[in-house]
């Protein structure tokens, strides 16, 4: 022990860094799936979609882009599985510049593919990005054929089977805002505030301590906060869906080519937590060692 702390304090930190990287890229490749614990802010949430059905429709708006995607991207399409999987109608927008063209759209895809027996048009559709921010909002709850004439790839959504039943937040069960910065709060201050509709948000980590007041005030029912709420949602699907739990199994299996998920990512954040705690708990044991050595001086 006394050569390891000698040693460590003469250590290039390339190391450390290889040993980081080797900590994150393992628990991809070869997954831990360390056990998940369940918060109220998120069950919250998988229960009231859990009373929907067939004849129910829910917003989730891509109110992200690609810089918070290792965070969003899991919770966003964890809820998609979850609402396609009771055969709910899906309405997919975005308030958020890239959300619509890039993030929406990819993770449509990747979920759409795992339910072949849905219908665009029918079962879910993609309205793309619309700019305006909060006044798109208000617009929605008197006319949302008024503010999103088109889909995303423009075909006139008075066509889509679906949407014809769809004209305003009353027609809607829940809206779901998968959000970076201040988006989601305009859901919970404007769209549930004004117009009643119940309101959930997935947001990062960074932001989940601003949403716990909407919470208690009852302007928002439940609250994905981060990659760790994204991994307990995905354990509730699992757990209550035996087709969504062969899905998240196949990607998080082993290989690096199984795909991305909360619960992979929160391996990796466990590893490299505890790879970190090690080296500050030898930094200091050697630091305190250092400091008993007899120092000798010159005459």
């Amino acid at each position: 022990m006394k050569a390891l702390l000698d040693r460590l304090e003469d250590l290039d930190r390339r190391w450390i860094y290889l040993i980081v990287g080797v900590g994150a890229l393992l628990p991809l490749i070869y997954p831990l799936n360390l056990p998940v614990t369940i918060t109220p802010p998120v069950r919250n949430i998988y229960d009231y979609i859990e009373k929907l059905g067939p004849e129910d429709a829910v917003i989730v708006s891509f109110d992200y882009g690609p810089s918070t995607g290792p965070e969003n991207d899991p919770m966003a399409e964890a809820v998609m599985r979850h609402i396609l999987a009771r055969g709910i109608k899906l309405v997919v927008i975005a308030l958020y510049p890239l959300g619509g063209v890039t993030m929406s759209q990819l993770s449509l895809d990747r979920v759409a593919k795992e339910f072949p027996e849905l219908t665009y048009g029918k079962d879910y559709v993609n309205l793309g990005y619309k700019s305006g921010g909060i006044a798109v909002l208000k617009a929605m709850g008197q006319d949302l054929h008024t503010i999103f004439p088109m889909d995303l790839a423009k075909r006139p959504i008075a066509d889509l089977p679906m949407m014809q039943k769809i004209k305003s937040y009353k027609d809607l069960k829940l809206a779901v805002s998968i959000a970076t910065g201040i988006i989601g709060e305009w859901w919970a201050n404007l769209v549930n505030a004004q117009y009643g509709l119940p309101v959930a948000v997935g947001c990062t980590a960074v932001s989940a301590p601003k949403y716990y007041a909407y919470l208690r005030s009852g302007n928002m029912l439940g609250l994905m906060g981060g990659l760790k709420a994204a991994s307990e949602y995905e354990k509730l699907v699992m757990d209550g869906y035996p087709a969504l739990r062969r899905i998240y199994e196949r990607l998080n299996g082993p290989g690096a080519g199984g795909g991305y998920t909360a619960i992979k990512g929160m391996d990796v954040q466990s590893v490299v937590h505890l790879i970190i705690i090690a080296f500050i708990v030898l930094g200091n044991l050697a630091y305190f060692r250092s400091r008993k050595r007899p120092h000798h001086s010159e005459e």
